[in-house]
């Protein structure tokens, strides 16, 4: 029987498992596995990024738009442990992202080499699915694991710790195989119990005034169209956490948009108090889209499905619980809905009036701050023109501070799908600009505009260096305003503006941009913006605006402990 070393076998179960692009760092214990990519053929690309934490914000966000498992790579010691804040970012966000950490020789711990670490100790609680290789033979069958466990159930990260002479030992070349439905997620869907589903569809044709509150499980899952058909049949409004954003298209006449403390509105909260039963999907209803479990209420009829079983019935007394896939579970609920239809209430209410009330007032305010020639910008002109002038297609990359509240709320895509990107799970600065290169990589034909704060952008600006070297033809906003806004607005709202630590110098983004040999654009005055966004949008490469943009502490941010 032929044999080839754990490294080949490492990239041949990759390749195996339809990989394309991985996304990593270099390090004195990955030489085996870098020397494998170098020499093998296997159709795969790997993008050296400038920091680990970069790679895994990378493969993220490539695994939000192709439905593939993203991957990245790094190397023992200090590469493992930065290569973690991505990890954890996309196990809770439910993204299947591999990560591949090369480690020091099995023979040689405990004898404290440079760089050791115990890295499946350090994974274990952060990540779905975490293994640490000890024999060569372990390699095919820890990849299927990894897979496996990623892409079934709840997606999820996945961790690998790979140590040097295990990429040099033999492997029988006759144990790699692959499990294609492995290779995209959500893979080996289930459907909720058909009881559970009876249950849930008669609960909904009694209720006069139901409404549906969409987590990140409805994109994930590719329901948005099964999720239309249910809103419509029952004139329902459509609500959406911050990453269910997507779930239906944001002019749908039942889209009344992100709910909730970051990125809701007064107008879209009275979208829920107005409900008699809420339906959430693939959402953990979770403190920030129910305003601390205010709203709603809990007097509320409650029906939830999600495929996390751990997730239904946490926070909420659940009337009909479901756990299943999205997708398959709302055809199944559909045609138990249309079953019923005839027995809908004649007093139900109108769910298309009252998205249009609450849209009415929502934007009637936007408009006005969308228009204003006040200086510093405010951040409302700014999505004011990226919804006139972003094609159809675009993807925006968000980073926590003041883009996402204000892309939350304000971002218009004309159709369902993933469209908008923000890590919302633990809101770590420095993710917009690696995330957009891996979605642009993942969706080539595709604007993507990364959009962030100048915080943010001192996070991560190294990359720009790799945007110019494989030419990814991002856009980049950075709303520039010294400060990192999202706390010192808070010390404002509840700490009678002490402001402590929270302000720094200006940098100019454009000169940094441009030394890297990106295209800078800079606009103070709002009555230049349109004429600017649209220059950067049609430079064939690589562009970055920087905005002077008006402080968060000062904005009327959507975020409700800042309104009052």
């Amino acid at each position: 029987m032929s044999t080839i070393n754990g490294a080949e076998a490492f990239v041949r179960m990759l390749q195996l498992n339809e990989v394309k692009h991985i996304f990593g760092l270099c390090g004195d214990t990955s030489l085996p596995f870098y020397d494998a990519m170098a020499r093998l053929d296997h159709g795969m690309e790997h993008i050296l990024t400038r920091d680990e934490r970069s790679a895994g914000y990378m493969a993220d966000a490539y695994a939000r738009v192709t439905g593939k498992v993203g991957v990245c790579e790094g190397p023992s010691g200090g590469g493992a442990t930065y290569l973690l804040p991505a990890l954890v970012e996309a196990n809770e966000s439910s993204i299947p992202v591999l990560g591949i950490t090369s480690d020091v020789s099995v023979v040689s711990r405990g004898k404290y080499p440079l760089t050791e670490l115990d890295q499946q100790s350090l994974y274990r609680p952060l990540t779905k699915w975490n293994t640490t290789i000890d024999l060569a033979s372990q390699i095919p069958g820890a990849v299927r694991a990894a897979f496996r466990a990623m892409t079934t159930g709840k997606p999820g990260s996945a961790h690998i710790c790979l140590p040097y002479d295990v990429q040099k030992h033999a492997v029988e070349a006759a144990d790699l195989w692959a499990q294609p439905e492995h290779a995209q997620f959500p893979a080996m869907r289930s459907a909720a119990a058909p009881a559970d589903i009876e249950r849930a569809a008669e609960k909904m044709i009694a209720a006069r005034a139901p409404i549906i509150i969409c987590g990140g499980g409805v994109v994930l899952s590719s329901a948005c169209a099964e999720l239309e058909t249910l809103a419509n049949a029952l004139n329902a409004p459509v609500c959406t956490t911050v990453s269910g954003k997507g779930s239906l298209a944001d002019m749908h006449p039942l889209n009344a948009g992100v709910v909730g403390s970051n990125g809701g509105v007064l107008a879209t909260r009275e979208v829920v108090q107005q409900a008699d039963l809420i339906f959430f999907i693939g959402c953990r209803a979770g403190s920030t889209t129910t305003e601390h479990w205010r709203f709603p209420d809990s007097n509320k009829t409650i029906i939830h499905l999600d495929a996390d079983p751990m997730v239904v019935g946490t926070n909420y007394s659940t009337d009909v619980g479901m756990v299943g896939d999205a997708k398959i579970s709302l055809q199944a609920l559909n045609d138990a809905v249309t079953e019923r239809l005839k027995f809908r209430p004649s007093d139900a209410v109108n769910g298309a009036k009252v998205v249009a009330q609450s849209r009415t007032a929502k934007w009637d305010a936007f408009n006005i701050l969308a228009q204003s020639l006040d200086t510093p910008i405010r951040p409302e002109r700014v999505l004011d023109s990226l919804n006139r002038h972003l094609p159809a297609d675009a993807v925006v990359v968000a980073d926590p501070g003041t883009p996402c509240p204000y892309f939350s709320a304000y971002f218009n895509a004309p159709q369902a799908g993933r469209h908008f990107i923000t890590n919302r799970a633990h809101g770590a600065l420095g993710f917009s600009m690696s995330a957009g290169v891996g979605a642009q990589i993942g969706r080539p034909n595709a604007t993507v505009v990364s959009v962030m704060g100048d915080g943010s952008f001192g996070f991560t600006c190294g990359e720009l260096e790799t945007i110019v070297r494989h030419q990814i033809p991002l856009k980049m906003i950075v709303f520039s305003n010294s400060s990192y806004g999202w706390i010192k607005a808070s010390q404002k709202a509840g700490y009678d503006e002490r402001y402590f630590s929270v302000d720094f110098n200006r940098t100019n983004h454009v000169r940094v941009a441009e030394a890297f040999g990106v295209k800078g654009f800079r606009v103070e005055d709002p009555s230049q913006l349109d004429q600017v966004i649209q220059a950067a949008l049609k430079h064939d490469g690589p562009a970055l605006i920087d905005i002077i943009s008006q402080p968060l502490q000062d904005s009327a941010a959507p975020v409700s402990q800042w309104m009052g």
